[in-house]
């Protein structure tokens, strides 16, 4: 398989040579930080009223006043379908003055 040549492309393709199929459905989490517990809180709710099939977990970071908001989706990881989804969470995100962590798949 052929990724591009992005930072996106390359955890596929390190997954895809970890034995990983990427032609099936996985539970891709994307990951966010937030300062303030009721900002991460906020886009929790949003999510629940505008995204219901994601799936969030919101917990403090080992960092000290920092929180973390990891949102699942279930979803085949295609380059473009990361891209897409991790661009709408990240909006979201900095909305309520957070940002985008990364994603990974939950083995």
């Amino acid at each position: 398989m052929n990724f591009p040549d992005d930072e996106t492309g390359q955890v596929l393709a390190e997954m895809h040579q970890a034995g990983i199929d990427l032609s099936q459905s996985h539970d891709v989490v994307f990951f966010h930080l937030f300062e303030q517990e009721s900002q991460a809180q906020a886009m929790v709710e949003h999510i629940k009223e505008h995204l219901p099939a994601v799936k969030c977990n919101l917990h403090p970071d080992e960092t000290p006043n920092v929180w973390d908001l990891d949102c699942t989706v279930v979803m085949t990881p295609s380059h473009e379908a990361i891209v897409t989804q991790e661009e709408v969470l990240e909006k979201i995100a900095t909305s309520f003055s957070g940002y985008n962590d990364g994603w990974g798949i939950e083995a």
